[in-house]
């Protein structure tokens, strides 16, 4: 198996998982079926395609900045009444998200990220990426491997950082929960979400290296835009 690891940094970010209309809340990292939705959106496929191959690569994040709730004000308007809505985002924080799967699949999707067919964003429209997104494949290593070894992604005064990491796992043997965040649909006519068991634990992770080189992308979020 090899790993593909992303990293998901904006100013805004925003993964919800129990959402309703007047109250859109955000989980504290990123979620499965949100990054499963990037990633589907830089391939290119719609909301009725299938995304079964995907949701099969097994899914970590390492958190290395947790960033700061925020809260905004939002409006809506229909025809008969006016609506004052909760919209819950996290602010500069930083993430590792690691996906474990086949290697061949793991390079279409390295690919796609580097030349998206749709614009990508972190868990909202408004949300779009900061900087590089994909730090590329790690070869014949685990999920845990990966987001273990990889050098943490924000400046620090230490040799080494204790970061959290939540990875799925089948092991029946770790403490693990369960989080409703696995994508069987994203038709907006009949969305499904399935569960997955998630387990977390704190790594020391080496400081990061002077010489990390810039991965190149053509993905332009304002390019729509016409500016």
């Amino acid at each position: 198996m090899s790993t593909l690891l992303l990293r998901l940094a904006a100013p805004l970010q925003s993964w919800g998982v129990e959402s309703k209309f007047d109250r859109r809340t955000t989980e504290r990292a990123p979620t499965k079926s949100g990054v499963t939705g990037l990633v589907a959106s830089a391939l290119g496929r719609r909301r009725n395609e299938s995304v079964d191959d995907l949701t099969n690569l097994r899914f970590g994040v390492r958190m290395d900045r947790s960033g700061v709730m925020l809260r905004d004000y939002h409006t809506a308007k229909s025809e008969k009444s006016a609506y004052v809505t909760k919209r819950y985002y996290l602010a500069d924080a930083v993430f590792l998200v690691g996906l474990e799967g086949d290697a061949a699949l793991l390079k279409e999707i390295e690919i796609a990220l580097r030349n998206p067919f749709f614009p990508l964003f972190l868990g909202r429209r408004s949300c779009p990426p900061e900087g590089k997104l994909s730090l590329g494949i790690r070869e014949n290593l685990t999920l845990e491997q990966a987001l273990e070894s990889e050098p943490a992604l924000v400046p620090s005064k230490e040799d080494s950082l204790r970061l959290r990491i939540m990875a799925e796992t089948s092991d029946m043997t770790k403490k693990a929960y369960f989080m409703r965040d696995v994508p069987i649909s994203f038709n907006q006519e009949h969305r499904r979400f399935g569960f997955r068991r998630v387990f977390e634990y704190s790594v020391e992770t080496p400081k990061p290296g002077r010489n990390t080189p810039e991965m190149p992308t053509e993905h332009d979020p304002m390019a729509e835009l016409g500016v």
